[in-house]
């Protein structure tokens, strides 16, 4: 079964993190366990991670050096989503995001979608019920989100999270960069403080080519302990709904082999 929530354009404003969401005709849907506790990619690309470089020193550009790449920026983009540079030095644009999360997330169960009132008032979802839910995100579903060049991975993460209402701790999801070569895609786990914009304004506009990925943050085996107790309950229950319909489609199935087989015996038992 699936359940479909459009959150409205409740998030379309700026935080204090410089994170707001591009304004959209593309409607957001969760969705619950439908075939699988765990769901695996169903696109052909083969995806790879790429090791991440220690210690390296972010990369400090002067704005002399920004205003340039801007301006290269802007000058080979192809639609109206351009970086802007402030007086003030600071420089706002977009970055892709697609949502690749794998298994079920938590939100508040029973309440509305945000207003932009619950946005300034920075209402906490968690909050306003004790009541939780899972349900899948859309699987490879595309974000585009408004930053600014100060904007981190981790203050993107958060405001993706308001954004979809889920109320998980963020320290579960990593933000990684993703570049394709072919039917490979290539993933690189950003650091908390690193700066997507940054690294979008170096790669140049070409969302094809290179874009950005939330992901469960994966560390070998699944993290049991990270879950909180009524996390995991909603897992065992979602868990039990697909082991019964995984036993009633077995019964329906060795039923109808039954009655075939049970036709053909009729059939041959009767005088030619």
């Amino acid at each position: 079964m699936i359940f479909y929530h459009k959150i409205d354009g409740t998030w379309n404003t700026s935080m204090s993190s410089g994170y707001c969401s591009l304004d959209e005709d593309l409607e957001d849907c969760f969705f619950t366990a439908k075939t699988s506790f765990f769901r695996k990619p169903q696109n052909k690309l083969v995806e790879k991670n790429v090791a991440t470089k220690e210690e390296e020193k972010p990369l400090v550009l002067t704005e002399k050096e920004i205003k340039q790449k801007i301006e290269e920026y802007n000058g080979t983009v192809k639609n109206c989503l351009g970086m802007r540079l402030n007086s003030d030095g600071s420089y706002t644009g977009f970055i892709k995001v697609h949502l690749k999360l794998r298994r079920p997330v938590t939100v508040p169960a029973g309440i509305r979608p945000q207003s932009i009132y619950d946005v300034l008032k920075e209402v906490n979802p968690a909050e306003i019920t004790d009541k939780r839910t899972s349900f899948y995100l859309p699987l490879d579903a595309i974000k585009q989100l408004h930053i600014s060049g100060s904007t981190t991975a981790n203050q993107v993460i958060i405001g993706l999270l308001k954004k979809f209402m889920v109320i998980d701790n963020p320290q579960k999801y990593a933000l990684f960069y993703q570049t394709k070569k072919g039917n490979d895609v290539h993933l690189q786990k950003l650091k908390g403080n690193e700066q997507p914009l940054l690294i979008r304004l170096l790669a140049g506009p070409d969302t094809e080519a290179s874009s950005f990925a939330l992901k469960e943050n994966e560390t070998g085996e699944v993290e049991w302990d990270a879950f909180s107790v009524p996390e995991l309950s909603n897992f065992l229950i979602i868990l039990e709904k697909e082991e019964k319909e995984r036993i009633h489609q077995a019964q329906q199935k060795f039923l109808a082999f039954r009655r075939k087989l049970e036709q053909a015996l009729k059939a041959a038992g009767k005088p030619g």
